[in-house]
């Protein structure tokens, strides 16, 4: 063995080993100390990205948390406002009701307009002064609105909150207010429904072709080729029953009644003026009703008038007004025709169940001789417009007809505005009265908000309830908006917040020390440091062997 005192090679390798351990174990120990595995980029550079992309996204997850919990903060508002204007609405709803009863008089009913102006007015303020932090939530301005909840780029959710003040809720109304026909000319045959629509010409008939849409949708429309009356409680029935119009909110009502202008009067309400030839002219009065589209028909006996060969009268047989209520109501129930007749205070009052049109179509028949003509008051059958004008048909040939149509009046209503088309069913022309329409074909229809109700009339009070109930519509379909984007939210919390655990616990998995494990590292380090430290002492006494050759 060669033995050499200049460089003591055992030591010099023994040393380092010592420094070797020693950095090792202070490593252990720094991560004992800060349960940190990864202290730097050079203890694991991969895992450190990896721990530190996970940190960043654990950040975001729980910024993300905490912006949906402002998000709901507000929207929690937003609802528990839009729930005071529904408390509202309901109020403004029992007292537009309270006023459609008759029974009220002009007081009560201003009183009852007071009271809902009131809240009308508690209603603007809700919906103008509803904020979260300065920012306004039901006046419309709320719309577009991002909440961003997650750690990545464009992970939002957008919101928006309907204009909840008085003067954006209401009902959109397209009001057809339903025509009734001028009486026609005699004409020389009828009895038919083919009869009755050829000699009414176009107007009050739907022909082939002739339609109605309501948002795009044709909710009325003829393409055969039988005519039919045109009849609101058909339209109103085709809106009602139409998933697309339920969807968007669309509905309609229709109505029809009817009372004479004038009061029915057996000596008037048919007469006879001359007969032709030298034998007695008895004249027999019948009634044919065509209801709804036409479809349905029964014929009333109205009477008989006699004539003597001179053309005078001789004797009168015609229904008195209750006989003639309870014929009508009697015949319209054996066809199941939607139609009841009242005797109200002396005029014939007619009410179909559903708005269905009403049509009376007058028939003479004559035996014996000829006649001059027959005069048939429709004044005192079927209400036209309020004048006093007398309306009347008089008829010149042998077994002839005359005809009178009235078409009920449609509200089609709406929660939003919707586009209003139709052909050949209403105008202002001579052929197209109909349905009357108020509103222009091609024309979006506009609201008749909050502020517009008037309970004055029972027809107005009317309007107001159904103007409240598109407006509580309107209102329930903004709250459970917002109660849908609110559970939307919530649902994104309680995900994100077990991504973030998971997440935190990935990170934790890779950055953070395992105890147990560096706890044995480090001891295995301290027992070689203290074996190195022994092996250095031993190694530094090697060259003392030198010493024992030089004695």
């Amino acid at each position: 063995m060669a033995l050499r005192i200049n460089f003591n090679y055992s030591a010099a390798v023994t040393h380092t080993a010592l420094r070797q351990n020693e950095r090792l174990m202070n490593k252990s120990l720094l991560r004992l100390s800060t349960g940190l595995r990864i202290l730097n980029a050079a203890d694991d550079s991969a895992g450190l990205f990896i721990a530190d992309q996970l940190a960043l996204v654990s950040a975001g997850l729980e910024q993300g948390n905490r912006n949906i919990q402002t998000g709901i903060s507000a929207l929690q508002i937003a609802e528990n406002s839009a729930g005071q204007i529904y408390n509202r609405l309901k109020e403004i709803y029992v007292k537009a009701e309270n006023a459609a009863n008759d029974i009220n008089d002009p007081n009560a009913r201003a009183a009852l307009q007071r009271e809902i102006s009131n809240l009308v007015d508690a209603i603007q303020k809700i919906g103008t002064d509803t904020e979260y932090n300065g920012i306004k939530l039901l006046d419309g301005t709320f719309a577009g609105k991002y909440i961003h909840y997650g750690p990545r780029k464009d992970q939002v959710i957008n919101v928006s909150i309907g204009d909840l003040r008085a003067t954006a809720l209401g009902a959109y109304i397209a009001t057809g207010n339903g025509a009734t026909s001028n009486v026609t000319a005699a004409y020389a045959t009828g009895g038919t429904l083919a009869n009755l629509t050829t000699n009414l010409g176009t107007n009050f008939v739907f022909a082939n072709g002739e339609y109605v849409k309501v948002a795009g949708v044709s909710v009325y429309s003829n393409t055969s080729a039988t005519n039919y009356l045109v009849d609101a409680a058909t339209l109103a029935n085709n809106i009602n029953s139409d998933t697309t119009m339920q969807k968007l909110g669309i509905e309609a009502t229709a109505k029809n009644e009817s009372v004479a202008n004038a009061s029915y009067n057996t000596s008037t309400v048919v007469q006879v003026t001359g007969a032709v030839g030298t034998t007695a002219t008895t004249v027999s009065v019948s009634l044919n009703f065509y209801i709804g589209d036409g479809t349905k028909t029964f014929t009333v006996n109205l009477g008989t008038i006699n004539l003597d060969s001179g053309g005078n009268e001789t004797s009168r047989n015609i229904a008195t007004l209750d006989d003639l209520v309870n014929r009508i109501n009697t015949q319209a129930g054996a066809v199941n025709a939607p139609i009841t007749a009242v005797n109200d205070n002396g005029k014939l009052k007619l009410v179909t169940n559903n708005g269905e049109t009403i049509a009376i179509e007058a028939s003479i028949t004559v035996t014996g001789d000829a006649f001059s003509n027959a005069t048939v008051n429709f004044d005192q059958l079927i209400q036209f417009s309020a004048d006093a004008t007398t309306r009347s048909a008089t008829l010149t040939t042998t077994n002839p007809y005359a005809a009178v149509a009235k078409v009920g009046k449609v509200d089609i209503a709406g929660t939003d505005s919707f586009l209003i088309e139709y052909s050949g069913v209403s105008g202002t022309t001579a052929g197209n009265k109909g349905l009357d329409f108020q509103v222009a074909s091609g024309t979006n229809v506009g609201i008749q908000n909050l502020y517009s109700i008037d309970v004055s009339t029972n027809a107005n009070a009317e309007t107001a309830l159904l103007i409240v109930k598109k407006a509580v519509q309107r209102v329930d379909k903004i709250r459970s908006q917002i109660g849908a984007v609110m559970n939307n939210l919530q649902a994104i919390y309680d995900a994100q917040k077990v991504a973030q655990d998971n997440t935190n616990e990935a990170e934790n998995v890779i950055r953070n020390v395992d105890f147990a494990k560096e706890m044995a590292t480090f001891t295995t380090m301290q027992i070689r440091m203290q074996s190195s430290i022994a092996m250095l002492a031993q190694a530094n006494t090697l060259p003392q062997l030198v010493l024992q050759l030089l004695r």
